[in-house]
């Protein structure tokens, strides 16, 4: 079995993306969309930018085209290693990184203008967990609320969420759960309203809990299956309201995020999810890979229907939804689209390579990224495959980029004096 675990603010406008749309409204605007969090439209502030879906701002253009020598205008090295994402906020960039010859579990914070390190902070020293040679004790993604930078991680046989201010200062440190490692760890904090909500699935028994921002106090928790499961917390607006859902376990579950109550929960996914849930507003896409490959369309409603799921292995990388249509990028190599109304395969591409990076939506482009730094651009439509570039950066590439600002910001691992050295690149028009 291969698990890799790749998953993976109050500024000046809310952010929403449902489907194929994109909207802005000012902070404190009267809004009947509670999940709306307050995010520039040029910030990427938590796993799978403002949308948690994968979709970024379709009125920026990043570059199309890129290499070691072609529109860089910053990289910066970063210390030890990770698979988790970059986030973007305000003027800065984070990064979750662990150094497992130090034994040490840091956040490292840059200027977003210059790549320049502003302040890393040491969150755990010492305790860094055994685990999948190929996962690291940072696989998680940041979340950031426009104060506060949110971080999981595994230590000490159990989960942390740590909460530093945007000078790097710990501000509070609350154990999760007891955690028994069995690939790795890689869930990512999910914000909302004025919680902070983050799970440790784990076969000695996990946990989902929603914690206080400001005070890190426990506001409600959920005991979790023991089960080992790899998936984070994902909040959509689906069936007419704000849902959590979580994958795995042998379970589709729906919480309400505000109180921890069960929705609905039905059999259907597979023991040892990665990915994360899109929606076409009316169902969620779930999708594993052990004990068994699947793809499958959810009713959200309550009803408990499984409306079709086929074989697919799309075990690590997430799903995109666009327009009617399913996107992504299969462990193995390849490029598909499905019908979200009924799970037909429209088309299938070879791209080449391992993918773990999950994609990311530009407008009708997808840019997506090899384990061997290779980013496709293709078009997001269910006509044909097109591809539209190929470019590489990079060796070794395990997280999925943010993009955002008409810039992408890519955490890749290259060979330097014979060693591995992961850097963080600003890619753009200069």
């Amino acid at each position: 079995m291969r698990v890799y675990l790749a998953v993976t603010t109050t500024i000046s406008a809310c952010l929403m993306v449902a489907g194929s749309g994109w909207s802005a409204s000012p902070v404190g605007a009267a809004s009947d969309d509670p999940m709306q969090a307050a995010v520039r439209p040029d910030d990427w502030p938590w796993w799978r930018g403002p949308s948690r879906t994968g979709v970024a701002n379709p009125e920026q253009k990043p570059p199309t085209e890129w290499s070691e020598s072609e529109h860089v205008l910053w990289k910066t090295p970063v210390p030890g290693r990770g698979h988790g994402s970059p986030i973007v906020v305000g003027p800065r960039v984070f990064l979750a990184t662990a150094d497992e010859q130090a034994d040490r579990q840091s956040v490292l914070c840059v200027d977003r203008a210059t790549g320049k390190q502003l302040w890393k902070t040491d969150v755990h020293r010492g305790g860094l967990l055994m685990k999948n040679e190929r996962s690291t004790g940072a696989s998680s993604t940041l979340a950031c609320d426009g104060e506060r930078v949110f971080v999981n991680f595994p230590n000490r046989n159990a989960v942390y969420t740590t909460a530093l201010d945007l000078q790097g200062k710990e501000l509070w440190q609350m154990k999760i759960t007891d955690y028994v490692v069995h690939q790795g760890y890689g869930s990512s904090p999910a914000v909302y309203q004025s919680l902070v909500i983050v799970s440790a699935d784990n076969k000695g028994g996990g946990a989902l809990a929603a914690l206080d921002r400001v005070t890190g106090n426990v506001v409600w928790r959920r005991e979790r299956p023991a089960t080992p499961n790899y998936s984070s917390p994902i909040i959509v607006h689906v069936a007419g309201r704000d849902q959590l859902i979580m994958t795995g376990c042998d379970k589709v579950t729906s919480y309400d995020p505000l109180t921890g109550d069960t929705n609905w929960e039905i059999d259907g996914a597979t023991t040892e999810c990665v990915t994360s849930t899109v929606t076409d507003g009316q169902v969620i896409i779930t999708s594993g890979g052990y004990p068994r490959n699947h793809i499958s369309a959810v009713k959200a409603d309550g009803s408990g229907r499984i409306l079709w799921e086929n074989k697919t292995r799309v075990y690590v990388p997430s799903l995109l939804f666009h327009q009617g249509y399913l996107y992504g990028t299969l462990d193995a190599g390849m490029a598909a689209c499905w019908n979200c109304d009924t799970g037909e395969e429209v088309w299938k591409s070879r791209l080449g390579g391992t993918f773990s990076s999950s994609p990311v939506l530009v407008g009708d482009t997808i840019y997506a990224t090899n384990e061997e730094g290779d980013t496709f651009l293709f078009k997001a439509s269910p006509a044909k495959f097109e591809l539209l570039a190929k470019n590489h950066l990079g060796e070794d590439v395990f997280a999925t980029p943010a993009i955002c600002g008409g810039r992408i910001y890519a955490r890749v691992a290259q060979r330097v004096d014979g060693r591995r050295q992961e850097m963080l690149y600003c890619l753009g028009e200069k």
